[in-house]
């Protein structure tokens, strides 16, 4: 049973559900004492062990009941006349084929045992892929005996006895029927232990999906991305969480360390080190939601709002023509309703970079101080009007950071009524930025490099 238990371990795991060394010992210990005799007892031990939250009780129970429920095994009926013995009839060299008795009999219950075993010598288990069903289910039918069955039949069928040829028709049926079950098997190995594969290669091609294509974004791509740039975000958060002291090694804070000492009778029993609160950053995030550049803008405003545990304030702007705030609309909706909503108000406008940041300039330049990073989102495409440099010069000299992210390639800036080569001397940072992999990075260098200190 040990190697069962590693087993559905490694299915949590697919699933989700953290199994960490130390309470896959406890899970064991637990099944050593409740036993395996009550199934119902036994599910409750491993979970009450295992799960920690309401979803991964979720995640635990779908798990346990694929792993530990085994179908009835469909195996051929059992012949009419059950003092025969059916594999009589077949063609006879050397020792009987057990598999073929099973199959001939109907014994499903040795049947199923033995295509447990085959499993495991075949290491089904062991699969990651979909394209490795058909290759594992035939390795699956070797490991039962295959051969021997295709041998059995191909001389039964060449027999000029009626009575064998049948028995061969019967056992070829009955070959057939478990190769369902075969698959049918497989399949299940595939469900417990390759679907978090299948899940975790397709948010790596969705990482690397440009967000401007032409054809735009499928619906049902569009919300795994929503799931995973959330997923990145909560990354990030665990990583650079709320405001936190910083121990500066090797400083020594004798103030603190005396006064510690006051209890041991002037012994120094603890030594207390200097630290340093790294503060929690506040952002300003301007976005450019025009037709090319929305999609970009969505993911971004999802990635930041994510990061509430990490970011002191964050105020977010939103511009085609002229520019608005966003941020009620964002506390009131989803950020990909909230999208819509501004693209109501302020959408199919002609793109003006200039208009928009004299509308910043005017209206929320006292948002800005020495400790607020700027992100700009946009193509800086300013259909050929007055891009207003001098308007971005002074948002760059009142703000800690200037960050742009341009969803267009590098090679781009400048062509056309391209504006961005000219904005670009006046960022700390000018980076493109048109996939989810990107985004998550610059993120990550913006938390890492211009958190105040």
């Amino acid at each position: 049973m040990q190697g069962a238990l590693e087993d559905f371990f490694r299915a949590l795991r697919a699933s989700d559900v953290r199994v960490s060394p130390a309470e896959a010992i406890d899970a064991h210990r637990t099944v050593a004492k409740v036993g395996f005799a009550d199934r119902e007892l036994f599910k409750d031990a491993l979970c009450a062990t295992l799960a920690k939250t309401a979803d991964e009780v979720d995640r635990f129970d779908r798990t346990f009941d694929t792993f530990f429920t085994r179908e009835a095994f469909m195996a051929a009926p059992p012949p009419e006349d059950g003092d025969h013995d059916p594999t009589q009839d077949l063609p006879q060299d050397g020792e009987p084929s057990e598999l073929a008795r099973m199959l001939m009999t109907g014994d499903a219950s040795a049947l199923a045992q033995a295509m447990e075993e085959a499993a495991e010598r075949a290491q089904v288990s062991q699969i990651r892929l979909s394209t490795q069903r058909s290759r594992l289910t035939r390795k699956l039918l070797e490991e039962m005996g295959l051969a021997e069955i295709e041998r059995i039949i191909a001389a039964a069928r060449r027999l000029d006895d009626p009575r064998g040829q049948a028995a061969g028709e019967r056992l070829d049926a009955a070959r057939q029927a478990l190769a369902k079950e075969a698959s049918a098997y497989v399949e299940r190995q595939h469900e417990l232990y390759a679907s978090e594969s299948g899940r975790n290669l397709r948010e790596d091609l969705l990482a690397r999906k440009a967000l401007n294509s032409d054809g735009g974004i499928d619906p049902v791509d569009l919300a795994m991305m929503q799931t995973l740039v959330k997923r990145m975000a909560k990354r990030l958060a665990d990583r650079y969480s709320r405001r936190r002291n910083v121990a500066w090694t090797g400083h020594l804070d004798v103030r603190r360390t005396l006064r510690k000492s006051m209890g041991y009778g002037g012994m120094p029993f603890d030594i207390v080190f200097k630290t340093k609160k790294i503060d929690k950053p506040s952002i300003v995030a301007i976005c450019d939601v025009s037709k090319s550049v929305a999609a970009a803008a969505q993911f971004l405003l999802t990635f930041l709002y994510s990061l509430n545990e990490v970011v002191d304030r964050m105020e977010a702007f939103a511009f085609s023509g002229r520019m608005i705030s966003v941020n009620a609309l964002l506390d009131e909706h989803k950020v990909e309703t909230a999208i819509l909503e501004v693209l109501k108000q302020i959408g199919f406008q002609q793109t003006d970079y200039g208009r928009s940041l004299e509308d910043f300039c005017e209206q929320h330049l006292d948002q800005l101080d020495r400790h607020t990073t700027v992100i700009f989102l946009g193509d800086a495409r300013s259909n050929y009007a007055d891009p207003r440099l001098d308007l971005l010069a002074t948002i760059q000299k009142r703000s800690r950071a200037l960050i742009w992210l341009n969803p267009e390639p590098e090679s781009y800036w400048g062509q056309g009524d391209s504006v961005m080569h000219r904005y670009q001397r006046f960022c700390h940072v000018a980076k493109p930025c048109n996939t989810l992999g990107q985004l998550e990075r610059i993120i990550e260098d913006v938390l890492r490099t211009y958190i105040p200190h």
